[in-house]
């Protein structure tokens, strides 16, 4: 049985009449002829009694017509909802990225992309790099934001560099200056602070603490644990102070110091992650666009 077939039953069912059913589904007679055949073939009934001037539907006939009404129905649905993804009126995406970025990064290019396709539902999975690679490898997830290196490098996902971020310190405004006061300050100078670490498997706690390692000393913690509208609410209290990404440091509002870190300083560099073996969705695509020329 064929989509086409059960097109032309209907259009001689609703006519009563093959030449107007032809003129109908723009088609030449003796072919809607044919095909009506054929189906009568394949289901083992006639459909239609045909007597001269008098086209009548048979009960095989009487009992196809409402499914086929349906089929054609649902067919037109399924174009309609594939249409509408494709013209990006529907559909979602599902975006993981690092707390960090959900602060800095995002919010801009969310609202961007939001005013363009208000029909698009975005989900997004706040996570360290290392369970957002997991989620992505698994198909949980159609694109994310990454810090790299990645922990553990796969050739089964593509990488796009997006951004090289500053690092900052932060603290609070009524505790003693970073560095005695210096305008940019060194990792060096945070040896004997009281510092605000993330928790365990957070990207910016391994980068801190490796930056510490390598000018001579271990980082003395004060709090740590957090995510990152944690570890600035500690800040604020005068807990300790924090490096953090620039991004967020600059939405992060009153109740902070930043300082800059001398150069070469510290940076981080962002990644747009995707699976190698399967193309995003056009939603999902349209949001990398973005984000690559925002």
């Amino acid at each position: 049985m064929q989509f086409q077939q059960l097109q032309y039953f209907v259009a001689v069912a609703e006519t009563r009449h093959f030449t107007r059913a032809a003129d109908l589904v723009h088609v030449a007679q003796p072919s809607l002829s044919q095909q009506i055949k054929a189906l009568e073939r394949e289901l083992g009934a006639d459909l239609f009694l045909r007597a001269r001037g008098n086209i009548t539907l048979t009960d095989a006939g009487e009992a196809l017509l409402p499914l086929a009404r349906r089929i054609l129905a649902d067919a037109d649905t399924a174009r309609h909802e594939v249409q509408e993804l494709v013209q990006l009126r529907r559909g979602r995406v599902r975006l993981g990225a690092t707390p960090s970025l959900c602060t800095g990064l995002l919010p801009d290019v969310l609202r961007a992309f939001h005013d363009r396709y208000p029909g698009i539902r975005l989900l997004i999975e706040e996570g360290g790099s290392h369970d957002l690679v997991r989620h992505l490898a698994r198909g949980a997830l159609d694109l994310a934001l990454v810090v790299l290196p990645l922990p553990t490098p796969s050739p089964a996902l593509t990488t796009v560099e997006l951004l090289r971020e500053d690092l900052v310190v932060v603290s609070s405004p009524e505790a003693p200056r970073p560095g005695e006061g210096r305008r940019t300050v060194q990792i060096a100078d945070l040896e004997g602070e009281r510092l605000v670490m993330f928790r365990h498997g957070y990207d910016l706690r391994e980068l801190t603490v490796a930056a510490c390692r390598s000018a001579g000393f271990e980082p003395d913690f004060a709090v740590e644990g957090g995510e990152m509208d944690a570890v600035l609410g500690f800040v604020r209290a005068g807990l300790g102070m924090a490096v953090v990404p620039r991004m967020v440091a600059a939405r992060s509002g009153r109740g902070l110091r930043v300082t800059p870190l001398t150069r070469p300083g510290l940076h981080r560099t962002i990644a747009l992650a995707h699976r190698s073996d399967v193309a995003p969705p056009r939603a999902a695509r349209e949001l990398q666009r973005m984000l690559l020329e925002r």
